[in-house]
């Protein structure tokens, strides 16, 4: 069984009291384990688990739809990702996407940016779809 994935194994018959101490110690682990998952790129630090996007230090305000774009484009920083494939990633967070709207949430990224920094931040590939500069 713990070869298989499991974390703990107990035999039968045990004693409540060392199933309670087993619960405990696993739910101590867990929660230790929590860190809040962090994609950095240039000045901008993108915060998953507070849904946060900074640049030299100030919050950027993204709709939805807007930061799961730049997470998925950040979660893939050396490839193109195709148009087809950024909106099946985004799908589950934001259901009304389609080809057009992407390239305005993607105008709307970019300014955003640009209030903050001249650095680019996300490249066209025509034809294809997007990317991260390089």
């Amino acid at each position: 069984m713990l070869l298989d994935g499991a974390n703990d194994y107990i035999t039968k018959p045990f004693a409540k009291e060392e199933l309670l101490a087993r619960i405990q110690v696993q739910l101590r682990q867990s929660s230790s384990k929590k860190t809040e998952k962090e994609l950095r790129y240039k000045e901008m630090l993108l915060k998953d688990d507070s849904h946060q996007v900074f640049i030299k230090d100030k919050e950027v305000h993204f709709t939805k739809t807007e930061y799961a774009i730049m997470k998925q484009l950040l979660l893939n920083p050396k490839q193109v990702v195709t148009k087809t494939k950024l909106l099946d990633l985004i799908s589950e967070d934001t259901l009304d996407c389609d080809e057009n709207s992407l390239k305005v949430h993607i105008s709307n990224i970019r300014k955003k940016i640009r209030k903050l920094t001249t650095e680019e931040y996300i490249e066209s590939v025509w034809g294809i779809g997007f990317k991260i500069c390089e």
